[in-house]
Order: C-alpha cells, then structure tokens, then sequence
C-alpha cells in the first residue's frame, strides 16, 4: 500500500484528480467533429459540456458524505465503476440523445475520485502541509488539461472522436485497478450517523453557516466559473471563429493549461513564505487583469494571440488561487472533509453548468461575449477576497 508522504501516493491522488478535466478537455478538439457526424447543432453538442458539469455538481452531493460513513475507498470504487461503464456508453453513443445522457453518468462517476481524493488530502494532512499537497496535485494535474487537447486532437484525427472516449475508458480502469490494489483507506473514524438525505442536507447547511467556508466557497467557485467559460467556448472560438486546426487548437489550449501549472508551482513557493492568504491575493489579482486584457485586447485587434496570452494570464491565477482556496474551506473541518469537499464541488460544478449554457447562447464573432464572462468572474473573485477578510480570519 502506499505511503502519505510519498511521491506515489500524490501521483494517483492527482490522477484521480486529472480524471474530471481529461474529461472535459480531451475531447475539446473534436466537438466540430461530433456536430457533423451527428448531424446536430453546435447547441446540442455543448449539452455534452454543460451535462457533464451537472452531473458532476450532482455526484458530488453524494460522495463525501457517504464517504464519511462507509469509508473512502469503497466509495471511490463505485465512483470509478460508474465511469468505466458511462465511457463505454459514450463510446458507442448512436445519437447526440444517448451521448448527453452518457456524458451525465460519466460525470456522476468522475465526481467521486475528485471529491475524495481532496478529502484524503485532509484525512492525511493538516495546516499548510494540505495546501501544499493540493497545490502540489494540482502541478501535476495541471499536465491532464496541458496535454490533453493536444493528443485529443491527434486522436480524433487519427480514430474519430469516439476513440477519444475509449482512450478515457482505458485511463479509469487503470486508476480503478491501482485503487483497488495500492490505495489505503484515508479515513481515520467514520460517522456513526446513519445516511440519511435529512442528516446530509443538515451537514451541508452547517458548513454554510461557517462564514470563512462561505468566502473561500465564494472564491473557488467563481474562478472556476471563468475557467471553465473558456472550456466550453474556446475550440468553436480558437477554431470556428479563428481558423486554428484541432492539433493547434489543443496546442493554445495546452499553452494556457501550462500557465496553471505554473501558477500551482509558484503558489508552493510562495504560500510558505508569506502565506496563503498573500497567495490567494496575487491568484485573485491575475484572474482579474488576465479577463480585462482579454475584453480590450479583443476591443483592439481580435486575433487568436488576443485571447490566448491574456487567458494565460487569468489560468496562472487559477493556479495559484484555488488549491489554496480549497485547502483553506477544508481545514476547520477534519472530520467532515468529505461533506466539506463535496459543498466545494457541488458549488464549482453547479455554477459552471450554468455558466456552459451561457457560453453556448452568447458566442458572437468576435470571442467578444466569451472575454466578458471570463472577465466578470475574474473581477469578481478578486472583489469576494477583498470583502471577506474578516469573513476567513474565523477559518
């Protein structure tokens, strides 16, 4: 069994981390594609981003608590099950109906590894040592969407988009196989409750009573949100509007997963040095520059450079705000981390359902509309942390 405190242990920690976003991001290249050989509408197809994420908010209102009564693993098992079965589904989809559906389940399944691997996180860990482990997660994860939209499109180039799906089939059964056979179970005492839709509706109205969770709630769901408006939108905005292949497309898209990457590495550097709450400023901050540049550089000369050095910027900020953010919601909470990391999921996922369909409704000429969502929460992040100062000195 692995060990905490090993390179091991967080590698499948973040790769079950990674499963969520290889979700959404590899097959990115190819929803031009799945528009013509299902003979559907650009709409349509983004129901299978849009779904996805709802499925996603919807499983993660399940997973932590149970987690916190039978056990992470077997919990975690189910979770990778569903997925395995929901990318079969999704693989052989014979209508852009079934496909939608398939992409729901997928996401219920994904939801588990993602809510409790944060959750084991905390069972593990404590203080700054958690923040440094997500942040250090996140590097890693951070090369799941970096590479993914590259070899999405390789993939859909050289199979069809369906074989994007087998790909992710393979992935899940290998984590599935590596839960089974090295994962330890994280959770140090379980609930004596019974479960119960009352008990789990009672727990999660009580960390909303905690104003400090309520900020960093706020914080992490609102970066998300900007993040995931240029998921759904970028390839019909880099590709449709701008001309960029599917290889190109997954090399912008890669470029600016970089820049997470980078940001996750310079919040390690920074957070023991001057905090995580200097950290989480110097996130916000960029989240907000990097969504204003983007508005006026496309005011100025709307070109592919024009949307993708400014989301750069904004990604870095991704990177360094919210694994920290998430550290932070979790702390006060060690025997209720999975509850606590389910609300920040349900949260992350639910907001940024809506805010796929805003992104498919909006969608002008320019790129224009997708700069303004990006930017307005971008600002917004950066706002919520002003205000909430005194909110998250409770934490």
């Amino acid at each position: 069994m692995l060990k905490p405190n090993t390179w091991s242990l967080t590698l499948l920690l973040a790769a079950l981390t990674a499963l969520g976003p290889l979700s959404t991001d590899m097959y990115l290249p190819a929803l031009p594609d799945i528009v013509r050989d299902m003979a559907t509408s650009k709409e349509a197809v983004q129901l299978t981003l849009s779904l996805f994420l709802a499925g996603f908010a919807s499983g993660q209102v399940f997973y932590g608590p149970l987690a916190d009564r039978l056990g992470r693993k077997p919990v975690l098992l189910a979770g990778l099950g569903i997925y395995v079965v929901a990318s079969f589904a999704c693989t052989f989809a014979p209508s852009i109906e079934v496909l939608v559906g398939a992409r729901f389940l997928q996401a219920f399944g994904a939801a588990g590894p993602v809510v409790l691997a944060r959750a084991m996180v905390r069972d593990l860990y404590d203080g700054p040592r958690a923040g440094q482990e997500l942040a250090r997660m996140g590097s890693i994860m951070g090369l799941a969407p970096s590479v993914a939209p590259f070899f999405g499109g390789l993939i859909a180039a050289g199979g069809g988009w369906r074989m994007v799906f087998l790909v992710s089939l393979a992935f899940a059964g290998v984590l599935l196989v590596s839960v089974l056979r090295r994962l330890p179970e994280t959770l140090p005492a379980r609930e004596a409750s019974r479960f119960s839709l009352a008990g789990m509706l009672r727990g999660f109205a009580g960390l909303l009573r905690h104003r400090g969770f309520r900020a960093y709630l706020a914080i992490v769901t609102l970066t998300f949100a900007g993040l995931f408006a240029f998921i759904s939108g970028s390839s019909f905005v880099l590709q449709d509007i701008y001309g960029l292949s599917p290889v190109a497309y997954g090399i912008a898209f890669g470029v600016c997963a970089g820049a997470y990457v980078v940001g996750t590495l310079i919040g390690q550097r920074v957070a023991p040095r001057l905090g995580g709450e200097m950290a989480i400023a110097l996130g916000t901050g960029m989240l907000a520059l990097g969504g204003l540049a983007m508005v006026l550089a496309l005011l100025a000369q709307p070109h592919v450079l024009t949307v993708v050095l400014p989301m750069m910027l904004y990604m870095a900020g991704v990177g360094l705000a919210m694994p920290l953010s998430q550290a932070a919601a979790l702390l006060p909470f060690p025997d209720r981390a999975g509850t606590a990391s389910s609300l920040l999921g349900i949260g992350q996922m639910g907001t940024a359902a809506l805010v796929g369909i805003g992104v498919s409704a909006t969608l002008g000429g320019t790129g224009l509309a997708l700069a303004l969502i990006i930017a307005g929460h971008g600002l917004a992040a950066f706002v919520v942390f002003l205000v909430t100062r005194r909110a998250r000195a409770v934490v």
